[in-house]
This record gives structure tokens, sequence and C-alpha cells, in this order.
């Protein structure tokens, strides 16, 4: 169940893209993070813990809303607007 429920902007054009790799749309102006939490329960897990984690500051300045592209750079969800065929990645390896 999505952690986010869209109540405006349902009219804007749609924007394909992937998470983990099942296939999702947002909408124009979204962001990665609303993006994520209007398809999911979590943006993601967290590295050390493993406990659900939604974003903290919303505004770029802390670290907890990191997630990955299809090439294994990190951005944050917060602030990076969302495009057309984003793949991203939330799932990730547990540290030690």
């Amino acid at each position: 169940m999505a952690l986010l429920k869209r109540l405006a902007r349902h009219n804007l054009p749609a924007i394909a893209f992937s998470l983990n790799g099942e296939p999702c749309t947002g909408r124009a102006g979204d962001t990665v993070l609303t993006a994520i939490l209007t398809q999911s329960d979590r943006l993601r897990s967290s590295d050390f813990s493993r406990e659900p984690r939604a974003g903290f500051c919303q505004m770029g300045a802390c670290q907890d809303c990191w997630v990955l592209t299809a090439d294994g750079s990190r951005i944050r969800a917060c602030s990076t607007p969302l495009e057309e065929g984003m793949n991203l990645q939330t799932v990730s390896e547990p540290r030690s």
C-alpha cells in the first residue's frame, strides 16, 4: 500500500519509470520521493537496521532519501525531479 495518496494534479502528464524492476507511473512535476511514495509504503530500508525510511528533512540537507539509479549513482529523492524512463533502485544489501 502506498504511503502517500495523490489528492491533486491527477491531470498532469504521466511519467513512466521503474522501481526495483517494476513499471510505475508518476506525474509531471513529481520529485523522485513523491513518485516512489505514491507507489510504495517506504522510500527504502535503512542501510544499517533495515527499518523503513521515508525521507527526513524533505529539502536535500540530510542523507535519508538516497536512492540508486540504473548506473549505480546515488540521488537525493526529495530534490530530484522525476524523469521519463528513470530506473530507480531502493533495495540494497545491509551494511555490517
